[in-house]
């Protein structure tokens, strides 16, 4: 049949998408689950106060859910890092001979999770690596729109350089963190610093322009990411072009970008995102390895096996970053 088809697309109508069977009964659950959890507040980008109190909100939520379990072997401490807030965090196994450095910059819309969610981050990561992590708890909208956060990840970043080098640091970030991360390198290049070990992006927010099919075709799909990130994009650009490399760098000369490993899923609403950025740095031949994971929405199933499968990967491209 073709009367579902114009020139503007495809209709389907009412179809219904079912939950996967092809997946760990854990994962599928935590499916079913996020499912029920209502949508992020989106106020418009002008209504500055509805904004501050959405993030106190979500910020709080975010805390509660997503935080990780207290390690007694993780030593965190609350930094000033180049005139940036941050969190440094060490396995007890790492001597202070150790210059391997792992920089997490957190996701959250580009507004959401500072502080207590930026503080579990980089336990989780230190528990991940076995290594010492630094999270940048960047400066955010309303009060501080775009560069504010990129100027903040450039300056901790080159003071870490500074202080042990490029080839002993690696640099991750996921979702709005994986915009920051991918940004970072374009300013770091631009700034006349080399580039770190490895890069890693995870579902990555690379196109505030939201151009990607995936925004299409997985809308309503993706149980963690419900919509697209129109206002809080808005509120973060600060009327600054959405296609400039340093908001959306998708859009950037990816030259020489450091070996990177870029992870989404099949329900990920940034799913092109994650695809697109991989073939830009495979045709500018740079080292990339592209994990795509089965069902999987945005940030992953936060229960289930693949989750670890996931971990594994990345440990084992940071490992060999900081190895080679």
């Amino acid at each position: 049949m073709t009367d579902n088809i114009d020139d503007e697309g495809v209709m389907l109508g009412a179809r219904k998408i079912p939950w996967p069977r092809s997946i760990s009964a854990a994962a599928a659950a935590a499916l079913r689950a996020n499912a029920t959890v209502p949508s992020l507040p989106m106020p418009p980008a002008s209504d500055k106060e509805a904004w501050r109190q959405a993030i106190t909100q979500v910020d709080r939520i975010m805390a509660e859910h997503y935080s990780a379990p207290e390690d007694p072997s993780i030593a965190v401490e609350t930094e000033n890092v180049a005139g940036v807030a941050a969190y440094r965090a060490r396995p007890g196994t790492v001597g202070a001979e150790d210059r391997r450095l792992y920089i997490d910059i957190h996701g959250g819309g580009l507004v959401f999770g500072a502080g207590a969610f930026c503080r579990a981050g980089a336990v989780r990561q230190a528990a991940l690596h076995r290594s010492e992590v630094l999270a940048v708890d960047y400066r955010m909208p309303p009060d501080h729109p775009y560069p504010a956060a990129l100027d903040d990840c450039l300056a901790v970043y080159a003071h870490e350089v500074g202080q042990r080098g490029a080839s002993n640091i690696v640099v991750g970030g996921g979702s709005a963190g994986g915009n920051l991360a991918a940004a970072l390198m374009l300013r770091a290049r631009e700034a006349g610093l080399p580039m770190p070990a490895g890069l890693v992006l995870l579902s990555p927010e690379v196109d505030l322009t939201e151009s990607g099919d995936s925004f299409e075709t997985l809308l309503g799909i993706d149980t963690v990411l419900k919509s697209r990130l129109t206002d809080s994009i808005a509120l973060y650009a600060d009327r600054h072009a959405l296609d400039d490399p340093f908001l959306s760098p998708l859009f950037g000369d990816v030259q020489d970008f450091p070996r990177t490993l870029l992870q989404s899923g099949t329900r990920d609403l940034f799913l092109s995102n994650t695809v697109r950025m991989y073939r830009k740095l495979r045709e500018a031949n740079v080292a990339a390895e592209l994990h795509v994971f089965e069902a999987m929405p945005h940030g992953g199933f936060f229960a289930g096996p693949e989750d670890g499968e996931m971990g594994r990967e990345i440990a084992r491209f940071v490992a060999d970053c900081w190895n080679s």
